[in-house]
């Protein structure tokens, strides 16, 4: 009987040995692929050279929504569709411009709208600056050093912490709260320090918000290199004036689509993993790591299984989503068709932190599937990818979660995404073939091993 049992343990031990290095082999054929296949990235570069400035409800994200769409129907999938959105729109119009008006003269300085911004009219805003870096610091001067003045906003980006996505974090309500809470001591505009911890000159957009019976008033983004200029003049003299002009508005709500396209389960077909990134991207660039790049990884994962013939279990579908940026219309509303619908959703990762060099996967599951699935990591350290931890997810995924379906988000190297983020240097130019396909390689086989093992 123990002659058996050492028999049986053998064979069994065997096979899992053997399984195993199938397994490997198969991840292998994926990087391989990956890395000699230029389609996504030929794919990406189109998307930025054609469809820039893909901000909800414009011409731009309208052509690029039409492109994925097609470019899908090529791949042969099992299904192809769009999903209607409602989303804000807003413009920027005909741009914006800044001065210094100092001993020295006038000082021209790099400032973009914020998004969702009021204008300031034809005529701009002129008056003197007052200099925060908290809501505190705004709180203690008041009304009667505030009013009728411009808040400079020049908290930077902590570059103590090695977790960049943390700094951004840290320093964001001045741009997202900023100017409703200077507003309230009678602020007529806001100018807020770049989120970058480069110095550069490139201003960096993003979303801002009014509160409800709160005065709107007009808020621009100035470059680290003008911020620390005017912060320098300031401290020389305390009562020069600043200048900004913009003539951005916000018109009525338009409709634009989620792009999906899908290869359904052999096994499990009304069992679904989701993967996808956002189409829209600010203007002052092309999108290329936020997020065109993370829509042409998540579209790859699709073209790799076909070329390789690997049939899921489980239908693997890929999601364009829309208004990631703006009001994350997208997210929600694909969340709630799969609610409506009665969709079981296994699984959801999501890539929108740049086209790096990959390092992992951060995963939020139930603890009988969390450790099984970080325990993948075993088949990535030979491409270097050995991150594998507790906590993942990502704004368009986020609402799934509210259904009970484990979340996960593709985690590359991270200390030059924000060099790039929203603003005019986020081009395809600064996108690397290898790191981009690394991670496309990467998802396909986190997506594939979940699958396979039933994880």
């Amino acid at each position: 009987m123990r002659i058996h049992f050492i028999l049986f343990a053998l064979v069994s031990l065997t096979f899992q040995i053997s399984a195993q290095e199938n397994q490997e082999k198969l991840v292998k054929s994926i990087f391989d692929e990956a890395l000699t296949d230029y389609t996504a990235f030929h794919n990406l570069e189109y998307l930025c050279k054609n469809f820039p400035g893909r901000i909800t409800g414009s011409e731009k994200v309208a052509g690029a929504v039409d492109y994925t769409f097609q470019l899908m129907q090529k791949m042969n999938l099992d299904t192809v569709y769009k999903q209607p959105v409602q989303v804000p729109h807003w413009i920027r119009g005909k741009g914006e411009n800044a001065y210094i008006s100092s001993e020295k003269g006038k000082i021209d300085v790099p400032v973009i709208a914020l998004g969702m911004s009021v204008g300031t009219g034809e005529k701009g805003v002129s008056a003197q600056v007052v200099e925060v870096h908290d809501f505190e610091e705004l709180k203690l001067l008041g009304e009667e050093k505030i009013k009728g003045k411009i808040v400079f906003y020049n908290r930077p980006m902590d570059p103590t912490l090695i977790n960049t996505f943390s700094a951004y974090g840290g320093a964001g309500n001045q741009r997202t709260s900023g100017a409703a809470e200077a507003a309230k001591y009678g602020a007529i505009g806001v100018v807020v320090r770049s989120l970058t911890t480069s110095l550069d000159d490139f201003p960096h957009t993003g979303v801002m918000r009014y509160e409800e019976n709160v005065a709107k008033i007009p808020a621009v983004a100035i470059s680290t290199n003008g911020a620390n200029l005017l912060s320098d003049l300031l401290r020389k003299e305390p009562a020069l004036d600043f200048f900004f002009r913009s003539d951005c508005q916000t018109l009525p709500e338009t409709t634009s689509y989620n792009v999906i396209g899908e290869i359904r389960g052999s096994e499990f077909p009304d069992e679904i993993i989701t993967v996808g990134g956002h189409l829209d991207a600010w203007e002052p660039g092309e999108g290329a790591h936020d997020d065109g790049a993370g829509c042409m990884q998540s579209m790859e994962v699709l073209r790799i299984f076909n070329t390789l013939g690997i049939r899921p279990k489980r239908t693997v579908r890929a999601v364009m989503y829309m208004d990631e940026e703006v009001a994350q219309r997208g997210g929600k509303e694909y969340a709630k068709q799969a609610e409506l619908n009665h969709e079981q959703h296994y699984f959801a990762l999501e890539s929108d932190r740049g086209a790096f060099r990959p390092l992992g996967f951060g995963v939020s599951a139930p603890a009988e599937r969390l450790g099984k699935i970080l325990a993948l990591e075993k088949y990535f350290k030979p491409f270097g990818i050995t991150q594998f931890t507790e906590g993942g997810g990502g704004v368009d995924i986020g609402p799934l979660g509210g259904l009970g379906t484990p979340l996960s988000s593709y985690v590359p190297e991270m200390q030059r995404y924000f060099d790039m983020h929203h603003c005019g240097n986020d081009t395809f130019e600064q996108v690397n073939f290898r790191e981009f396909q690394m991670g496309s390689a990467a998802m396909a086989s986190f997506i594939y091993l979940i699958d396979t093992f039933d994880l």
